[in-house]
């Protein structure tokens, strides 16, 4: 029987009207019902967070027709929501109450750069309209879950950067729309699926800083759409699947630092789009493919430490794009002379121990955008080509055949920070123009034949932190210019034919912390002003002609015997050294030296009732004094109070470098050369006269137990009810605080100088809490009680409210500190603690690498959870603005600082940090 037609339902004109009203109505409830149920998810979502991190959200409040107008919400034309955007809010919690299932037209989901914690909640695979997902950054824990494969529409998956463990899901090839997956920085273990070879769509396969082992799939071939592998970084084992050749439109390859092994394919030499290739710290062998740099597209190459042979191949000769080169440590070989040639756009380059040889050509001088050339432990000979046309900030050329001069036209790489040419064959003296290098911290010239005189133009070189001149043919005196280079650490002169006497004015390199002047014809006795090098740790002096008594200084006293041994006479309380006989340096009769230590003895005990005597009168007399009565001590133990008034000219303004609430400073020249700063306290007949005098006192007594080369010295004191005198060394630089307010002063104040300022104050910190026989509480750490010299050396002043602590008593006082710097601890107690300081610490920290206070960011930072680090978004938007962003190396010490400061700042004093903690941990 045929089937009738189903004849339209022919409706009057107001029916029709009436059933489109209808529909409208019914359309407008369903979306009013689901807006409100999506609001009310959220709201139950927010009320289960942690309270402290919620202040971004203060706009989830009210019915449901404003939700589309919350912060991060957007939603649909029909009022749905369907994208949740709350990337670095500061939210911490977790995603389990989140209704999931409540939001059917989500189609982004946008969590990362938060706190959350837990597992990822297997309801997230009711998402079926969920195209992106970014989880990223966060302390996300567990596994994948098997639900995620329920997302069919998934387009980019990010979990990277969590405390995610457990497998890559089998199952994932399901998902075939992914176009990006990033799951690096988390703890997978086990091996790539080889399924994942059917996720046709792929772009960005990043799985770096795992645990995966195993091979890698052959089916990765299948990603022909992908552009970035990163795989580096695992444990990954077996050979590179030649299958990587059939990935045409690949970028970037990274496969650093796993156990891979075999040979580099050829296949490789097919990805015509490729720019980097990272395979370095593996077990590969064979030669690199002829055709590497195929596409002319290459930048960067780099497969140091494998075990590569062969040539250079002849495609890197001619790849103008090429960046960085690295392929040091492997066993290549060739003439260099002829592999290489002009790279315009080449910025670091590094063939250092290999099998090279040939001589080096001139166009390393042409390619002008070079900063890094590091030819070391090769078989290089011929001479030092000119390479005044580059940028140059380092050149190693150390352990090679080299002949010839150094010549005089690498005084003229003004970026240099880094010189070797050690352990050459290298003839000649030293240009005297090295010492215009004023940027060189390290220089390396030893085993060589240079000869002559040790060049007094060094002290040109200002940032120089390394000098090694050891085992070649100077002679006659050490330089005494070689003292004032004050940034020294290392100071090497072994192994030559110097001469006479050691110049007393090393003993100015307060920095120094190795010195090695073994193996010369040194003569005479070591100089007394070798008893202040507090830094030292490591001496040798052996071989020499050295006699007298040996400083007092921990690093001798401690040397082991060879370091001291082979000498004319030294002699002391070291091992392996006759002790001195009662003979002073000068060498008086012992019993002149016995008169000369009575008188010693009385002088102090005098001098002690004096100043007793002297502070009892500031205590107790209110009348205005005679003037004669003023009385100076110092190192030079001549000053007088008429000094001082003549050096200041009765204290003009125009001496004048600071005033604050107790004090003015003023800049002098002394009698005696010396120039000093001298703090004149105000009358002390004013109101707060007594707070004063206690500041006087403390300042005193602390400084004359402190002796650090980050701590300003105290040179001596003039004690008066009308006019206290403090007399400091002068430290030319200013403080911390003008220098980051002075955008012309801080735009060059670099990154690694600041670096260096925090080390410093730490330094002086943790000898002050550590190191001293009463440990010593400062209170008023601030950026504007930290003076800097001219070469950004820091120290630490103003003790006027510090504390020497008792142990096993008590330590109340009176709040002392500087508001913004001052620990949360002080609001309800005034026992003063170490922790107080390493809080202020913190926050100095954070200002400098911020380049103003941090104000409000101490509480932002603490509010991400203790395990966050300061590698995220937050901390490269906050960074001082004024000066390019850190790379490489200082941008990891940068962000080293940031995580002691946020370490030192945390609300509770027993979970910071020691400062002996934070100042080895700043031994970088």
């Amino acid at each position: 029987m045929a089937t009738q037609k189903q004849k339209p339902l022919n409706c009057s004109p107001d029916l029709q009207f009436l059933l489109i009203v209808f529909m409208v109505v019914s359309s407008s409830l369903a979306t009013s019902s689901s807006a409100a149920t999506e609001a009310e998810a959220l709201l139950n979502w927010k009320s289960s967070l942690d309270n402290t991190s919620l202040s971004l959200l203060s706009s989830w409040v009210g019915d449901n027709s404003s939700t589309c107008n919350w912060v991060g919400i957007s939603c649909n034309n029909f009022g749905s929501i369907n994208h949740i955007n709350l990337t670095g809010s500061g939210l911490r919690g977790t995603l389990h109450t989140l209704s999931f299932s409540t939001f059917p037209n989500l189609i982004s989901l946008n969590l990362s750069h938060n706190a959350f914690f837990g597992t990822i909640p297997p309801s997230l695979g009711s998402l079926s309209s969920l195209e992106i997902l970014d989880l990223s950054q966060n302390n996300i824990n567990g596994s994948i879950p098997d639900d995620f494969v329920m997302l069919g529409n998934l387009s980019i998956l990010s979990f990277r950067k969590n405390q995610i463990s457990g497998q890559i899901p089998q199952e994932m090839y399901k998902l075939s729309s992914l176009r990006v997956i990033d799951i690096s920085i988390n703890n997978i273990t086990g091996s790539i699926p080889a399924s994942i070879g059917n996720l046709s769509n792929l772009i960005v396969l990043d799985l770096h800083k795992n645990a995966l082992s195993g091979s890698i799939p052959s089916s990765i071939g299948n990603l022909t759409r992908l552009k970035v592998l990163y795989l580096m970084y695992n444990q990954l084992s077996g050979a590179i699947p030649n299958e990587v050749g059939q990935l045409k439109f690949l970028t970037d390859l990274g496969l650093v630092n796993n156990k891979l092994n075999g040979t580099i394919p050829l296949g490789i030499n097919n990805l015509v789009y490729l720019k980097n290739f990272w395979s370095s710290n593996n077990s590969l062998s064979g030669s690199i493919p002829g055709d590497i740099c195929s596409g002319g597209l290459l930048e960067i190459f780099t497969v140091q430490n494998n075990q590569l042979t062969g040539p250079i191949p002849r495609s890197l000769r001619n790849c103008t794009s090429l960046t960085r080169l690295r392929l040091e440590r492997n066993q290549l070989s060739g003439n260099i002379s002829e592999e290489l040639g002009i790279y315009p756009k080449l910025n670091y380059i590094d063939l250092s121990y290999n099998r090279l040889y040939g001589e080096l050509s001139e166009n390393w001088g042409k390619c002008q955008n070079l900063q890094g050339l590091k030819l070391s432990n090769n078989r290089i000979s011929g001479r030092i080509p000119h390479l005044e046309g580059s940028e140059l900030h380092v050149l190693d050329l150390s352990s090679n055949g080299l002949i010839g001069s150094i010549p005089k036209e690498l005084g003229k790489l003004s970026s240099l920070f880094n010189l070797s040419l050690a352990d050459n064959r290298l003839s000649g003296s030293v240009p005297l123009e090295i010492g215009m290098l004023s940027n060189l911290q390290y220089l390396n010239l030893g085993a060589n034949n240079l000869t002559g005189l040790i060049p007094e133009q060094l002290d040109g070189c200002r940032k120089l932190l390394s000098l090694n001149l050891s085992r070649n043919r100077f002679r006659e005196s050490i330089p005494l210019e070689m003292g004032s280079i004050q940034s020294l650490e290392i100071l090497d002169l072994s192994h030559n034919l110097l001469m006479n006497r050691i110049p007393a004015q090393l003993g100015g390199l307060q920095k120094l912390e190795a010195l090695n002047l073994s193996h010369n014809e040194l003569l005479g006795s070591i100089p007394s002003s070798f008893d202040n090098m507090l830094s030292l740790t490591v001496v040798d002096i052996s071989y020499n002609q050295l006699e007298g008594p040996l400083p007092n200084n921990k690093a001798f006293q401690e040397a082991p015997v060879g370091a001291l041994g082979n000498n004319k006479g030294l002699c002391g309380n070291a091992t392996g050294l006759n002790a001195c006989p009662s003979i002073t340096r000068g060498g008086k009769k012992s019993n002149k030296s016995t008169i000369f230590i009575i008188v010693l003895v009385l002088g102090i005990v005098v001098f002690v009732f004096v100043v007793v005597g002297v502070l009892y009168m500031i205590c107790h007399t209110r009348e205005p004094q005679n003037e004669n009565q003023f009385e100076v001590w110092s190192l030079d133990g001549l000053l007088v109070y008429e000094d001082i008034v003549e050096a200041t000219e009765s204290f003009n303004s125009k001496h004048c470098v600071g005033v604050g609430g107790t004090a003015s400073v003023y800049k002098a020249q002394l009698q005696t050369g010396r120039i000093v700063a001298v703090k004149k306290l105000h009358t002390l007949q004013d109101s707060g006269g007594e707070a004063i005098l206690k500041a006087f006192e403390s300042e005193i007594r602390t400084l004359a137990e402190i002796r650090h080369r980050n701590i300003l010295k105290l040179y001596g004191f003039c004690a008066h009810p009308r006019h206290p005198l403090l007399l400091y060394e002068f430290i030319e630089g200013g403080s911390l605080e003008n220098i980051l307010t002075d955008e012309n002063y801080a735009s060059n104040f670099g990154w690694m100088e600041r670096v260096n300022v925090v080390k410093d104050v730490a330094n002086a910190l943790s000898y002050m809490h550590h190191d001293c026989s009463r440990p010593i509480v400062h209170r008023d750490i601030s950026s504007k009680n930290i003076l800097l010299d001219l070469e950004y050396g820091a120290y630490v002043s103003d003790f006027g409210t510090a504390r020497l602590l008792k142990p096993n008593a008590s330590n109340w006082t009176t709040f002392a500190g500087t508001f913004g710097y001052s620990a949360p601890e002080l609001a309800y107690t005034v026992e003063p603690n170490e922790k107080c300081d390493v809080y202020s610490f913190g926050v100095v920290a954070l200002e400098v690498i911020v380049g103003k206070h941090p104000g409000d960011l101490i509480s932002y930072f603490l509010s991400l959870s203790s395990t966050s680090t300061a590698q995220g978004l937050q901390l490269k938007d906050v960074l001082d603005q004024r000066l390019l962003p850190p790379n490489n190396q200082a941008a990891e010490k940068v962000i080293a600082v940031a995580n002691l400061a946020f370490a030192c700042l945390r609300t509770s004093p027993q979970s910071r940090p020691t400062m002996h903690q934070v100042s080895q941990e700043l031994l970088f």
